[in-house]
């Protein structure tokens, strides 16, 4: 399922049998598809009416067949068959009649939604007098458009009074192009829309599914609950419980919620707009701010520690034009296009060579000592020792700040160490969200460190001036 508003590919992949079968594919371009189609199906002496409503049917149809990823996630690679018992009927190579072409070279990139969902509508129909169902029927479409009706009111009588035409859909490429998998597996520590989409479409499978935990905040980071609703979502579907979506495991996740949502199905539960809208930007560069600037300039300054080329740069959630000259030096340093900006290759070789780097660190609470950022966000539901390590620092911190409140070092992320955490963040000017990032551990670290080695200094020790001897 793409988390994304529909688009109309220019070219669609048909396979010229059932879904199984060995029969070739054909790919055409989409507009000649739908000729095609229409041309096979319906009369051109039809009034026109009628041709436009059955039109709109076929495209939409198609259309969510595309959508849905219904046969790619399935592991086939094509869009659609021409069969009947399946999909619509397409004929390879046929002759088309001259007005059915002229009406989809004008229609085929529009197609019927539900209102308040962005899907194309699975906009089932048949003949309507050997074969019916509940969706258009082709032949009382006629009679319809005989009796004055339009193609929307036709399209109304059969499929319900709370639907949309979209016209004029952006084209976009080709549709075995556009599979919705991500470029890089996500695991933990990944972030992004691919990782809201994940955590969107697992919360929902888990309706289903109870035994699949849910994600408390779906919000494009791969944090602990995350990794263990994946894994718990494998298991049940007998994949590699890795907790690591790869395409196979984002392919099986796509499925069951087409299923589960019915995205196939006339009465889909529909994907609204908010499901699809992008959360995060594409890349980072000069003159944005805030906390994903300070987290990219966090793991800038850790790895400056060891590699020299990297110039010094300030942790301030602000790019400017020392943050840009890092990022060059580090994507001349990892071989990578020297751009200046933070995009996703940049970031993840940045995230995982910092991995590399701490993996060797043990994660355990030394009174006095601050740790690097473990890597991976804390927040609601992680159970880890690094939140364990996070609650002494958070506990510590709250001594002196009574505005914290004070935590138990459990190791569990619970509703108390979120409360902690956000009045921690408001007090540093931090956006409040209750996930520890690298910029908010870091702020913490400092702050118990600067407390605890003030409090050690105030217990007798002298003040900066030399004993005589």
């Amino acid at each position: 399922m793409n988390a994304r508003l529909p688009t109309i590919p220019e070219f669609i992949t048909v396979h010229l049998g059932t879904p199984g079968s060995d029969a070739p594919n054909v790919t055409v371009p989409f507009a000649e598809y739908i000729t095609n189609v229409a041309s096979s199906e319906i009369y051109p002496t039809w009034p026109e009416n009628a041709i436009r409503a059955n039109m709109y049917a076929q495209i939409s149809f198609a259309l969510n067949r595309i959508y849905s990823e219904y046969y790619r996630s399935r592991g086939y690679d094509f869009d659609i068959t021409n069969t009947t018992a399946y999909d619509q009927t397409f004929i390879n190579e046929r002759d088309y009649f001259e007005n059915i072409a002229e009406i989809a070279a004008e229609l085929f990139n529009s197609y019927i939604v539900r209102q308040g969902f962005v899907e194309p509508l699975f906009a089932r129909y048949c003949d309507g007098i050997e074969v019916t169902c509940d969706g258009l029927s082709q032949w009382g479409s006629v009679e319809l458009a005989n009796n004055g009706y339009t193609p929307y009111e036709i399209l109304q009588y059969y499929y319900g009074d709370n639907i949309n035409i979209i016209s004029d859909a952006p084209i976009e490429g080709n549709s075995g192009e556009n599979l919705s998998v991500p470029s890089s597996p996500l695991r933990l520590g990944s972030g992004g829309d691919d990782v809201r989409t994940l955590q969107l479409r697992l919360n929902r499978i888990s309706d289903n599914y109870p035994s699949i935990p849910k994600i408390a905040l779906p919000d494009g980071v791969f944090s602990f609950d995350t990794e263990d609703a994946v894994i718990r979502f494998q298991e049940i579907f007998s994949l590699t419980p890795d907790g690591i979506v790869g395409p196979a495991t984002w392919f099986a996740i796509a499925r069951i919620y087409n299923a589960v949502k019915r995205i196939s199905e006339l009465n889909s539960e529909g994907i609204t707009l908010s499901e699809v809208t992008a959360q995060f930007p594409g890349q980072t560069a000069v003159g944005d701010e805030g906390v994903e600037v300070a987290n990219i300039q966090y793991l800038l300054a850790y790895l400056r520690e060891f590699y020299n080329e990297i110039p010094p740069v300030t942790i301030d959630g602000i790019y400017g034009a020392n943050t840009e000259a890092a990022v060059r030096a580090a994507q001349r340093l990892f071989d990578l296009p020297i751009t200046g900006s933070v995009d996703f290759d940049t970031w993840d070789i940045l995230y995982r060579t910092y991995l590399g780097f701490i993996e060797a660190i043990p994660i355990k609470y030394t009174e006095g000592i601050t740790l690097p950022y473990p890597g991976i966000p804390l927040r609601l539901g992680a159970e880890d020792e690094s939140v364990r390590v996070l609650q002494e620092y958070l506990s510590y911190i709250s001594r002196f700040y009574p505005q914290i409140p004070d935590v138990n070092p459990t190791g569990y992320f619970g509703t108390r160490t979120q409360e902690a955490v956000i009045a921690f963040q408001r007090m540093e000017g931090i956006t409040p969200n209750g996930t520890v990032g690298a910029a908010t551990w870091l702020a913490i670290a400092e702050l118990y460190s600067d407390l605890y080695n003030g409090s050690r200094l105030g217990e007798g020790q002298y003040p900066g001036y030399e004993l005589g001897a």
